[in-house]
């Protein structure tokens, strides 16, 4: 085989693979990737699917060639949200599913997300620098005298009636809801969910279009959010949702068109999987954890930390056995779901929550978001990140509660806390800061250390 580009190296991140089109990743690289993955997994049955971007077809296609010349066959699931890829792989007990999708990255670039069988994750230190490592050497296993066969099959039934499965729809009330799909992977799966439910939408951008005709869809971006807020506003909506293009994240709006917070729904998720398991355990990141753990506590549950990133969570699940797990970046975990994240299961249960409490989603949070305010993950480019992390535990060291090294630093005070931490695969830092109840203290903190950033960066 031809010698590939070394740009394509820059595609294999630590959780996934994404690169640009062409150089990074095309057609050819696909097809390598699923040849290395069939030789690495020695998988005989895998399933591919795919989101709504204009390259994402033929790289699926090509991943599949890949995979069949190693006499694996596909289970060809087609258009989908990532979580149908999870759902599917454990569903039918296959040996392991990919997922081709750049989710919220621009236009010119796609990449994979990849599990083995029961959908656990194959990230960089469970597979993903070996298939990287095969498809530069070429050292494939022979190919197969027999190829593999593509088989498409239809999961979405399956899969929406196992969504269903974490509510009752008797206990929901005739909510009208804003969802926002972006015109991505979204839009297919609340229209069979919409007939289940007694909800009225209002569907923004519901039709898939790899175009994205109106931008890429990532609201975790403020600039992103206007047209969800503007029309939880002009329809009077009890809330609105939006969700990112693969949909395996969802985002909140309150009816007065405040953005929540990722932190705050992990509470509120914990509290309504407590409810219905009682004394289970909850596992979160380390970046923001006062309110989570309160709320974990006083439902009656266990609150377990682990280090952030979804291999990392996934993985603390299956050892703790923990019906649920969140982050702040609005990636949600549920044991039930092979232990995968999913941006449908949030919402169904949160509508449900607001439903029951009878009070407006505003209401839910204010509380909350007043006794443990928080400063939003701040980025700042350092040529050193971990030196730069050092430095700062320096200079706090022996005015702290309790300090760990769990995920960065985390040095936790009487009435405050931060958590810095280096990005995975760039030089930038991460802070989050958090106070009991003070709005003052948490900006003059946020402030202090941000200022302490920039004459160590």
């Amino acid at each position: 085989m031809k010698k590939l580009n070394p740009e394509v190296r820059k595609s294999f991140k630590a959780y996934d693979i994404r690169g640009r089109i062409p150089d990074e990743l095309n057609e050819e690289v696909a097809y390598r990737i699923g040849r290395a993955y069939a030789s690495l997994l020695k998988s005989k049955k895998v399933c591919v699917g795919r989101d709504v971007r204009l390259s994402s077809k033929s790289i699926s296609e090509a991943v599949s060639a890949g995979l069949n010349a190693q006499g694996c066959d596909v289970v060809d699931i087609g258009l989908c949200p990532t979580e149908e890829v999870y759902f599917a792989t454990s569903h039918l007990k296959l040996d392991g599913g990919i997922m081709v999708t750049a989710s919220h990255n621009p236009m010119d670039y796609n990449g994979m997300k990849l599990v083995r069988e029961q959908s656990r994750p194959i990230s960089g230190d469970t597979g993903l620098k070996d298939i990287e490592k095969i498809i530069f050497e070429d050292s494939y296993a022979p190919e197969a005298d027999k190829k593999g066969t593509v088989e498409y099959v239809d999961v979405k039934d399956a899969y929406v009636d196992h969504l269903m499965t974490y509510i009752d729809p008797s206990r929901i009330n005739k909510l009208k809801v804003v969802a926002n799909c972006g015109n991505g992977c979204a839009g297919i799966i609340l229209e069979k969910l919409e007939k289940k439910l007694p909800i009225e939408f209002i569907k923004i951008f519901p039709t898939p279009d790899g175009t994205f005709p109106n931008g890429i869809p990532n609201p975790i971006l403020p600039e992103n959010r206007g047209v969800t807020e503007r029309a939880v506003i002009e329809h009077k909506a009890d809330l609105g949702i939006a969700w990112d293009g693969d949909a395996d994240r969802c985002f909140f709006f309150d009816e007065k068109a405040l953005f929540l917070e990722g932190y705050y729904v992990v509470g509120f998720l914990a509290e309504a999987f407590l409810k219905s398991n009682p004394g289970s355990r909850i596992v979160h990141d380390p970046r923001l954890v006062w309110n989570t753990v309160e709320m974990v506590h006083d439902a009656g549950g266990v609150s377990v930390m682990s280090k952030a990133g979804h291999a990392f969570i996934k993985e603390r699940m299956r050892q703790e056995d923990a019906i649920y797990g969140g982050e702040m970046s609005a990636h949600h975990y549920f044991r039930d779901f092979a232990y995968c994240d999913s941006g449908m299961i949030p919402w169904l249960v949160l509508v449900q929550t607001v439903s029951v409490a009878g009070k407006p989603l505003s209401q839910l949070v204010e509380s909350r978001m007043a006794k443990f305010p928080v400063s939003g993950e701040i980025n700042r480019t350092v040529s050193d990140p971990v030196s730069v992390i050092r430095k700062v535990e320096e200079i706090y060291k022996g005015k702290e509660l309790f300090s760990d090294d769990v995920d960065g630093l985390s040095m936790e005070f009487k009435d405050w806390r931060f958590n810095l931490r280096p990005s995975n695969t760039e030089p930038v830092i991460r802070l989050n800061v958090e106070t009991r109840q003070d709005q003052g203290l948490l900006e003059e903190k946020t402030a202090e250390l941000l200022n302490l950033i920039e004459k160590l960066k």
